[in-house]
């Protein structure tokens, strides 16, 4: 499979260059880590995936402001931003991304529809979020996220 070659690739250049990373994941419920695990060498990269699917469980876990959830939904930059920086910080590592959108093919709205997905990533230097809209199955949106999120690695390797 072309992904485990990809992520067998940013393992080896992360280990090398001792960045690690965690990642607090709603609606991939724990697919992109169950992906990095895959790789044997894994956990010299990565510290932890935390499937916080819940309001309850991104305010218990990831100490995302309950504020933050009434006000711009679960599924918005301001939480994606929030879950990035919040696993980096409590996992003490070098990138945190945080994952939250809408799989579907129910719980869409028109401002919000299926398929919408928001891909926060974190350092010490930065947080920024990039929102992406797939419209596609439940399982093909999971795939659709784990490229952005290698893209996004790959990158900060350049």
């Amino acid at each position: 499979m072309e992904f485990l070659e990809e992520i067998k690739d940013i393992i080896t250049k992360f280990t090398a260059n001792k960045i690690t990373l965690a990642i607090a994941e709603s609606c991939t419920g724990g697919y992109i880590s169950n992906m990095f695990t895959n790789i044997s060498g894994a956990s010299k990269v990565f510290e932890r995936g935390i499937i916080c699917y819940s309001n309850t469980s991104k305010v218990t876990l990831l100490n995302v402001d309950p504020e933050s959830i009434d006000q711009y939904g679960a599924v918005s930059d301001t939480v994606a931003k929030q879950l990035a920086n919040n696993i980096r910080v409590l996992s003490n590592v070098d990138i945190g991304i945080g994952i939250t959108g809408i799989a579907g093919p129910t719980g869409g709205t028109h401002e919000k529809p299926v398929g919408l997905v928001y891909i926060g990533i974190s350092t010490s230097d930065q947080t920024f979020v990039e929102k992406h809209h797939f419209d596609v199955d439940r399982i093909t949106f999971k795939t659709k996220i784990l490229e952005k999120i290698l893209i996004l690695l790959q990158n900060f390797m350049k």
